[in-house]
């Protein structure tokens, strides 16, 4: 009976290290090692407005627009640097200039550009200029970039809001920048948390950024829109 006990949990503890390692495994032997590519005006889909937003980790920013009614899909990318077709590597160990983003496609008839800003503030901590919880560094700083004039005045009035509300005791640090090429990240992370939802639960838990987000917002974290 004590061996049967033994034999289970290793079994257990094979089962779990080859859900964290078969997906890795996978993304060295296929797309991780590939580079990223510049995504053309032609791709976004026809009648849907672009949002380009960065809250650090990508993989964090995409679930919360996704679920949104009016959403059509959400892309992980970098931006804002100069190095063309950068790699997940490349970017995350910095000097490229560019930072992890997304790029939010919507429909304007559905939800506005101001409503995404709603939700795109109550998934970061603005007032650090250094990076996101647990992922530290330029390359996962915060931004808004803008496409249009449109966008930088609802930005720059949604920043206000937020910085008259009180509810931050720093400095809002997020920067509204014009909108840069943005190159779409390897396709293994492209809904990373759907792909490899026990990694990607795992390191969100762990990163700080649930735990920072419920203490700041409590009851008015969530922003009451439609869902899909």
């Amino acid at each position: 009976m004590k061996r049967k006990r033994i034999w289970t949990a290793g079994i257990i503890v094979l089962l779990i290290g080859a859900a964290f390692a078969v997906p890795e495994i996978y993304s060295y032997v296929t797309e991780r090692n590939y580079e990223s590519e510049e995504v053309a005006a032609s791709e976004i889909p026809e009648g849907y407005e672009t949002a380009v937003l960065a809250g650090g980790c990508f993989w964090c920013m995409e679930p919360p627009f996704e679920k949104l009614k009016g959403v059509h899909s959400v892309v992980s990318g970098y931006t804002g640097g100069d190095v063309e077709n950068p790699t997940y590597e490349e970017v995350s160990a910095g000097g490229t200039g560019h930072i992890e983003a997304v790029q939010v496609y919507f429909d304007p008839d559905v939800i506005s550009y101001a409503q995404i800003l709603d939700v795109f503030w109550r998934q970061i901590n603005p007032t650090d200029d250094e990076g996101q919880f647990v992922d530290r560094g330029y390359q996962y700083t915060t931004a808004v970039f803008y496409l249009n004039d449109e966008q930088r005045q609802a930005a720059e009035q949604s920043r206000r809001e937020l910085e008259q509300s009180g509810r931050f005791d720093q400095d809002i640090v997020t920067p509204i920048v014009e909108a840069e090429t943005f190159y779409r990240a390897e396709e293994y992370h492209q809904d990373y948390y759907k792909k490899n939802k026990l990694r990607y639960d795992y390191y969100r838990g762990n990163s700080g950024r649930d735990q920072y987000l419920e203490e700041t917002w409590g009851e008015d974290l969530n922003v009451d829109l439609p869902t899909k």
